[in-house]
């Protein structure tokens, strides 16, 4: 087996592709995602007697806390066995550019004895989380490729996947249908997320988050949109913009990446909408998975009721939205890091307290 620079953009895409577990984030598309906002793409791979049996993208993230090298949802493996070896490289390509440690927040269940194999190799749990660790999901086939591994089975009906809805999030969808709101699919993505941002800085003022640079999400499209991989939704309500979305096609898997509403009319229910067309959009290109990405982990209480275990974790306030439509949690490994340097330490510490005083 022999670890090196990827040099070809189709066979890394085409094995990232075949493999069951197929995040865009490890896609060679947001390698120049980054590129365009000035980090570095490195891209490893495995191959074993020629055939590509590995791969792993890491971003050079020139953080003020501290230096180090981002891997998002990968590495992705068809061997377990390459692991170690990846590790190893990654602490050579780490070192060479000054980076202080490792962050690696893995697509593996939360079960996946690959964690165990990480600790051994000197990882330690992160004081942050670096993506979503607890995934909500709808299978669109009637075998669950993310439980069964099975890619290539009948569609399921979209009359099946809106009877698993919570009853009011169905009735919200056939709501917003009569009072005549009316999704599409951009046919100029670029000029249309202008209509994004700008609902987006409003949801921005009324919910007091940070959103993802500007930059970033047009890198994004950018890169994505030409190959039909990002898709812009915007939903209308009498001729003006009132919700929008920027969805992620890749490898069989839909992902809800991100999205904005206006609060003009708090009583039309245009994000449902949103939601159920790009579903139905999934459904149609024979998807396999709808991901909505992040939730609250909950708990089941002794009435039968779930309520989140955090109030204060980054998803609560969605989480509601996103599980109403139905679907499964996938929780993953929790995000671990890999120190390099005495400087990690400082950069542990100052996490570990912003974390104690945002309470997550």
């Amino acid at each position: 087996m022999t670890i090196a620079q990827a040099a070809d953009r189709a066979q890394w895409d085409a094995f990232l592709r075949g493999h069951p577990f197929s995040p865009f984030l490890q896609s060679w598309a947001m390698g120049e995602v980054y590129r365009d906002i000035g980090q570095e793409p490195i891209r490893l791979e495995a191959r074993a007697n020629g055939a590509i049996v590995g791969i792993c993208q890491a971003i050079v993230v020139p953080a003020r806390r501290g230096r180090h090298l981002m891997v998002q949802y990968g590495p992705i493996l068809q061997d377990h066995n390459v692991l170690p070896g990846f590790l190893d490289a990654l602490h050579d390509v780490a070192r060479e550019h000054r980076c202080s440690f490792v962050r690696m927040s893995p697509f593996w269940r939360e079960s996946d004895p690959l964690a165990h194999t990480l600790r051994e190799h000197g990882a330690l749990p992160s004081p942050l989380h670096l993506l979503s660790e607890y995934t909500w999901y709808i299978p669109l086939r009637q075998h669950d490729r993310w439980q069964d591994a099975i890619s290539e089975s009948p569609a399921r009906k979209e009359e099946e996947i809106m009877t698993d809805m919570r009853k009011t999030t169905r009735n919200l969808v056939r709501r917003a249908e009569r009072e005549g709101v009316e999704v599409r699919a951009s046919d100029d993505p670029m000029h249309d997320l202008d209509i994004y941002f700008h609902l987006q800085e409003e949801t921005r003022k009324r919910h007091g988050f940070v959103p993802y640079r500007d930059s970033f999400i047009r890198a994004q499209v950018k890169h994505f949109a030409p190959q039909g991989e990002a898709i812009v939704y915007v939903a209308r309500y009498q001729g003006e913009p009132v919700a929008a979305s920027v969805h992620m096609s890749f490898g069989g898997i839909t992902s809800y990446h991100h999205g904005a509403s206006t609060h003009a009319h708090p009583k039309i229910p245009a994000s449902y909408l949103l939601q159920w067309t790009a579903i139905s959009d999934a459904l149609r290109r024979g998807d396999a998975i709808y991901n909505f990405w992040g939730i609250a982990p909950r708990k089941v209480m002794d009435d039968g009721s779930e309520v989140i275990i955090n109030p204060k974790h980054p998803f609560a306030g969605v989480t509601t939205f996103k599980t109403g439509f139905g679907g499964k949690p996938l929780p993953i490994v929790h995000c671990m890091d890999l120190p390099l340097s005495p400087v990690y330490r400082l950069t542990r510490a100052f996490e570990t307290l912003r974390k104690w005083r945002r309470g997550f």
